[in-house]
């Protein structure tokens, strides 16, 4: 039986695991080990329970006053199919609305997904202070062909 919880240092390897899987095919933009060690704050994990590494992640990254990110969003192949994208992702935005945070957006690759989670496509001129904080340093800038998309709470 697994479970979602915060995520702990000894689960940051597991999680690059599964960024890297994921990100090999295409699905996300791989992250660092120093990035996740940095923001394991940030995420809620999947933890199947069985003494077995995490089955997913996700992340709520604070971007400005008003503003927050779901990132790095990722479930092990064997688990996907059962809600654990959705159940991790209503966990962040959860933590925004307890934070007082009511704006949550996303880039991703997987836009209907999303779209059944309640997220609005948009341009990425909404976003500037997503731009300038954490874009400007990525290799695909400014040529992303990431989507951005907005949930209003």
């Amino acid at each position: 039986m697994a479970y979602l919880r915060k995520a702990r240092i000894q689960d940051v390897k597991a999680i690059h695991g599964l960024l890297m899987q994921n990100a090999a095919g295409g699905l996300l933009l791989p992250r660092s080990l120093s990035q996740l060690y940095n923001h394991i704050r940030e995420f809620y994990v999947v933890d199947p329970d069985d003494g077995g590494p995490i089955k997913g992640c996700c992340a709520l990254s604070i971007i400005w006053e008003e503003l927050a990110e779901v990132r790095s969003l990722a479930v092990a192949d064997d688990m996907q199919g059962n809600g654990w994208g959705r159940k991790l992702v209503e966990a962040c935005v959860s933590e925004a609305v307890t934070l007082g945070i009511y704006k949550v957006f996303t880039l991703t690759y997987q836009a209907d997904f999303f779209r059944k989670q309640g997220f609005v496509e948009v341009g990425k001129e909404v976003l500037p202070q997503k731009v300038w904080a954490d874009c400007i340093n990525c290799p695909r800038f400014p040529d992303c062909d990431e989507i951005a998309m907005v949930l209003e709470l």
